[in-house]
């Protein structure tokens, strides 16, 4: 191969479990379950860049998952076929004419358009006809402050009636997702959130309407603000062995949380050729970088293409036999040249190359091209073959 991706399966169950030994039972005094939250594991964008068909085999081998969270239908449904029979959670958008295999295959989907509840009346002869009486599962997303997906206060309680009502409908879930959790040391807006996601559950819960699972918390709230987990936590980035910010591990840092997680993502490819270059020889187009010294380098069979982001021209750094190889001019669609000329003479033609992973951190990566780690990784080519190590 000429690049691929390995997965640290043994670093993944050690998130898994790490995230997990933060849940507290019994949970928030809304919460039905009366036990410790539900554990979703968030897959949604190739896993975070991970694979999909990868980080399936491994929630499911590790029987620690107790949901997976995606973003499409189509995701849904190659999770199906790869025998995953834990409940899913749609996250994105879900067009009306896959309501049908949604009941089919028992996935269940975000809801907060009223149109929804009026495609299934209209047709509620076929759907009990085709699914014997199976239900579409819906969670309600709240909209507390994110102005993204979700309803609220009173349109929010009429949704809530008129779905109740819906003999095609099951309320399985309602939840909500912060704004501002991740990227502050402040948390009073996301507490804001929090207490007007609990004012709209307790009005539904006037009406005599429980929602079994209710839901808030994603990664930087399971961490730092166990008030948020409810009956279940979503846990996106930090599944996968990263902090969402920095601020998030600094608050993490201030209240003592026991907590290490381990980066289970290794991107690696070849040296494909091998050449000796004179000082002041210019590299790749547009002549912007000119060797200065007598100089090794190495062209490596991966760009921007792959996911190899066009902004580490020039100033990315890749590992090569332990040591670091700069990136040399600008990377190219499907090549880039790194400079070898420090690395240990034995290097040769055909040894691997570290592009991410080790002391090359998504973070780095992220900093250097002004982006957040989440799309270093989600960006990685899905062609690219994933391997589980």
């Amino acid at each position: 191969m000429k690049t691929w991706i390995e997965i640290s399966k043994k670093n993944i169950l050690h998130n898994i479990k790490a995230l997990k030994s933060l849940l507290k039972s019994p949970p928030d005094p809304l919460s039905q379950r009366g036990r410790k939250p539900l554990f979703m594991a968030v897959l949604k964008s190739n896993a975070y860049g991970h694979g999909l068909r990868e980080m399936n085999t491994i929630c499911i081998q590790s029987k620690l998952v107790d949901w997976c969270g995606v973003d499409s239908f189509d995701e849904a449904m190659f999770l199906r076929k790869q025998k995953n029979r834990m409940p899913i959670l749609v996250l994105g958008y879900v067009p009306f004419d896959r309501i049908g295999e949604c009941i089919k295959n028992n996935v269940s989907i975000v809801a907060y358009n009223n149109e929804l509840l009026k495609y299934l009346e209209k047709d509620s002869g076929k759907y009990n006809a085709n699914f014997k009486n199976k239900k579409l599962k819906i969670h309600i997303k709240v909209e507390t402050g994110t102005s993204r997906q979700g309803i609220a206060n009173e349109e929010l309680i009429n949704f809530v009636k008129k779905a109740n009502k819906n003999k095609n409908i099951f309320i399985e879930g309602i939840y909500t997702h912060y704004a501002n959790i991740e990227d502050t040391t402040d948390p009073s807006y996301a507490m804001e959130q929090l207490k007007k996601f609990h004012k709209n559950i307790k009005s539904i819960e006037s009406l005599g309407i429980h929602i079994p699972i209710k839901h808030s918390a994603c990664s930087a709230a399971i961490i730092n603000y166990p008030e948020t987990h409810f009956d279940m936590v979503r846990a996106g980035i930090s599944l996968y062995g990263h902090w969402s910010s920095h601020e998030a591990e600094a608050i993490a840092k201030q209240k003592n949380v026991n907590l290490t997680l381990k980066p289970a993502l290794t991107w690696k490819t070849r040296i494909a050729q091998i050449k000796n270059l004179s000082a002041k020889t210019p590299v790749s187009y547009g002549l912007t970088e000119r060797v200065k010294r007598n100089s090794r380098i190495g062209i490596i069979p991966i760009g921007y293409w792959d996911g190899y982001d066009r902004g580490l021209s020039s100033i990315g750094e890749t590992l090569v036999s332990g040591k670091r190889a700069k990136v040399l001019g600008r990377v190219c669609m499907n090549m880039t040249i790194i400079d070898i000329t420090d690395t240990p003479p034995k290097v040769k033609l055909f040894d691997e190359v570290i592009l991410l992973g080790n002391e090359i951190t998504a973070e780095e990566l992220a900093k250097k091209i002004d982006t957040i780690n989440y799309e270093v990784m989600t960006r990685i080519n899905p062609l690219i073959k994933r391997v589980i190590v």
